[in-house]
């Protein structure tokens, strides 16, 4: 086994890997990244543009990043663009997808980015004689997002899959939905007809430090409630939350235990947001929180999530308060939020 000297400690690290993370500079992939190499993993990130200094200045800022990172120019939409990143690396963290939000091009700018995008990275992963296990990041929206009433007796789990349309989408505005869910059912058949250990983890709703810069939509949402807005909220009604660290930790889970295989549902706990706002307004009640919300029907369903499976493997989720407490910590000295 490889040891090298840590800069910052000076202690010998064992060096594990290399591993691939896509996407690397994003809300969770950086997290990622940041425990991957405190793990003593050598890490390969992908990223649109290595040279954009704000967009990876965080990433060189981590430990071990000196030693034991490489950021590599790669595109979603590019075939092949991921065959120089993936080749001779043990793992894959497929993380990257597209923006969320509204769009007037669903289909090219959220469908088809998360769809094509998630089969390039497997085409490549496919040449690599050297792959053990590909991880990738699905959602909980593609468990949870249903057209039908939900028994709230029988907990969701991992059989569970949304059954969005197209119609639907288009009245609800949940393409992340549908992108999500289209995604993990591709990778699963391309997998399967082609021999590659895959595990899939669905994280809910991330909350955290921001380790970028620039706050992701999730974060922006986020800081949003506690500035005061409800609009966002409002539309995403009832929600699971985990904390970012968790899912990070998670997926290093998945890829380490020979034993995991499958989906793995990666939430903390469910909350309406009535009662998301009742909770963050006792323990920060010097925030604006909102106090009241306006459900869309189609979002008000009522849903728990059984994250057992996870939970085998001997994997425990922070609390509500800790998630949080972390979170606004962040703004704060980010300067989004005031003391």
């Amino acid at each position: 086994m490889e040891f090298v000297d840590s800069k910052k400690t000076g202690k010998e690290v064992a060096v594990k890997g290399p591993v691939c993370v896509t996407g690397a500079s994003g809300y969770l992939a950086s997290w990622l990244v940041k425990r991957l190499l405190s793990s003593g993993y050598h890490v390969i990130g992908t990223v649109r543009d290595p040279g954009n200094c704000r967009k990876v200045e965080h990433l060189w800022k981590l430990e071990g990043a000196q030693e034991r990172l490489q950021l590599v120019k790669a595109n979603l939409m590019e075939e092949g663009s991921f065959d120089y990143a993936i080749m001779g690396c043990v793992g894959v963290f497929h993380t990257a997808s597209p923006v969320t939000g509204v769009s007037d091009d669903p289909k090219g700018k959220v469908l088809d980015p998360a769809i094509n995008g998630t089969l390039n990275v497997l085409r490549s992963c496919k040449k690599n004689p050297t792959l053990e296990r590909v991880v990738i990041t699905s959602s909980s929206a593609a468990v949870r997002i249903r057209k039908d009433a939900i028994d709230p007796n029988i907990h969701l789990d991992e059989f569970s899959w949304s059954n969005v349309d197209v119609d639907f989408c288009q009245r609800f505005k949940v393409w992340y939905s549908l992108s999500k869910t289209l995604a993990e059912r591709a990778a699963w058949e391309f997998a399967k007809e082609n021999k590659i250990d895959l595990v899939t983890v669905l994280p809910s709703f991330i909350v955290g430090p921001s380790l970028p810069t620039d706050l992701s939509p999730t974060a922006s949402d986020i800081l949003a409630l506690l500035r005061g807005e409800s609009v966002k909220f409002s539309w995403y009604g009832r929600m699971g939350y985990v904390d970012i660290d968790d899912v990070a930790r998670s997926h290093i889970l998945v890829f380490e235990d020979p034993s995991a295989e499958g989906r793995y549902l990666c939430s903390s706990s469910v909350l309406d947001s009535h009662e998301l706002a009742s909770f963050l307004a006792k323990r920060y009640p010097y925030l604006p929180i909102p106090k009241r919300f306006e459900i869309p029907v189609g979002n008000a369903l009522y849903y728990e999530f059984n994250t057992s499976k996870l939970c085998n493997l001997g994997f425990k989720f922070k609390g509500m308060e800790e998630m949080f407490d972390d979170c606004i910590a962040s703004l704060k000295e980010q300067g989004h939020i005031p003391y």
